[in-house]
């Protein structure tokens, strides 16, 4: 079985490899980028990785996406367009405005969907051209979105994932002193919206109220310290962590504001000195790994740091800094699709069309929710129904990124002026204009 990752020259490319050694899930592994310098850096650390491990997938790369594409049985999409370099545009052009710049939420998730769902269609089209039996499983952020836009042109065969609301889920579980790989669960919203709205042991119990109802175990985990016991037990579910922008959107912002550097910037300079220092490291594969380690665990500790600054400055447990929820999400998914689950068939929450699992929405609407999986697909399971509260805030945004992948996609900008000044972050539509202006859209 064949693997492409489009983004092959990614940071975290190599948490993906290291899975693979672990399952033999395939035989061959096909790296695409546009940067020749990346790729031979990341292909020294996926070389160094295997060295030693029977039945190690060959790893293949290329600057040729139609090469990369062309039979391959799943693609694992991980771009990232304009590099970090645009992402630290996204964040500080809203700054400046007075607004929120984040990768995935506010004025910068926008923005960063204006630049990349044109390229997501364009590899969307050669993926039905190329490979039209392949599943496509989509990595790249503002993950919904993008999913969306893939859809109208790949439509179920597209699957967006994210690691948050997994590691919610086993979070919560551990807190709650049950085994995460036992407990049933319900959980819906969109990517980086979404709430878990049930959490039960195996014998049924109701873990979740008892937990809302323990301040020393809900505050023992890191939702419960991002969002207070008390605001936790008043909303009556657990939402996921990108919540905090909205809920504590105030204390948030001015915490990024108060920063020497935004998100973007540090992993611009972290991740740009990480592959300046490696390059003339490459015949040396096992130098090259033990600087990638070393770089990872930093990014891993200053995950969402603004957010925890804004609420204490609290450090991340040591069991949430081993990295490698994507890939264990996306290989997950694969081997679910591929029949290869260790069970009949995988219960995974994932970005997928809709197909009335929120009544309220479209049935092609994106949403991130609980699924089966088979070699059939993902198949929504029936949830709890969101509260009003939740509904409005996952309706409004539905909205924002339907403009913004209609903006991506027509180079719209009176839709693109939509989905930014729609957004619930964004305070006035004259606001949005100037970051369009200031932006170049």
């Amino acid at each position: 079985m064949r693997l492409t990752i489009l983004g092959g020259g990614g940071f975290r490319v190599p948490l993906v490899h290291r899975s693979l050694l672990a399952g033999g899930d395939c035989t061959e592994l096909v790296l695409h980028d546009t940067d020749p310098a990346r790729l031979a850096v990341v292909a020294s650390v996926l070389s160094a990785q295997s060295e030693g491990v029977p039945g190690a997938p060959a790893v293949r790369v290329t600057e040729d996406l139609d090469e990369a594409l062309r039979g391959t049985d799943f693609v694992f999409s991980a771009i990232r367009v304009g590099g970090t370099a645009g992402r630290v545009q996204d964040e500080r052009v809203p700054l400046a405005e007075g607004v929120l710049g984040q990768e995935t939420v506010g004025a910068g998730g926008v923005l960063y969907a204006l630049r990349t769902v044109p390229v997501a269609l364009r590899i969307a089209e050669r993926v039905r051209a190329l490979a039209p039996d392949a599943w496509v499983v989509n990595f790249t952020n503002p993950a919904g979105m993008v999913t969306e836009a893939m859809s109208r042109v790949l439509g179920e065969r597209v699957i967006g994932i994210c690691d948050s609301p997994v590691g919610l889920v086993r979070r919560a579980a551990r807190a709650a002193g049950a085994d995460p790989d036992a407990v049933t669960y319900a959980y819906t919203g969109l990517n980086h919206l979404g709430w878990l709205t049930s959490l039960r042991d195996a014998d049924g119990r109701d873990l979740l109220a008892a937990l809302l109802a323990d301040p020393d175990a809900l505050t023992s985990f890191e939702e419960g310290k991002l969002f207070g016991a008390e605001w936790l037990r008043a909303l009556g579910i657990l939402p996921n962590e990108y919540l905090h922008y909205y809920y504590f959107r105030r204390e948030t912002l001015a915490s990024v504001q108060a920063a020497a550097e935004t998100r973007g910037a540090f992993l611009d300079q972290q991740q740009g000195g990480f592959f300046a220092r490696a390059a003339p490291l490459t015949g040396d594969p096992a130098a090259v790994r033990e600087l990638w380690e070393r770089t990872r665990l930093e990014r891993e500790e200053t995950y969402m740091a603004e957010s925890r600054e804004a609420t204490g400055g609290w450090q991340r447990e040591s069991c949430d800094l081993d990295g490698g929820g994507y890939d264990q999400v996306a290989l997950a998914l694969m081997r679910a699709l591929s029949g290869r689950s260790r069970r009949e068939g995988a219960r995974l929450i994932l970005n997928v069309r809709n197909a009335g699992t929120v009544p309220a929405l479209p049935d092609d609407a994106i949403v991130e929710t609980v699924c089966e999986v088979d070699g059939g697909g993902p198949r929504p399971l029936p949830g709890a129904a969101l509260g009003e509260a939740e509904l409005g805030l996952m309706l409004q945004l539905k909205a924002v990124e339907r403009a913004a992948v209609e903006a991506g996609a027509e180079g719209s900008h009176r839709a693109a002026l939509r989905a930014l000044a729609l957004h619930p972050l964004v305070d006035s539509a004259s606001v949005a204009e100037r970051i369009l202006r200031r932006s170049g859209y």
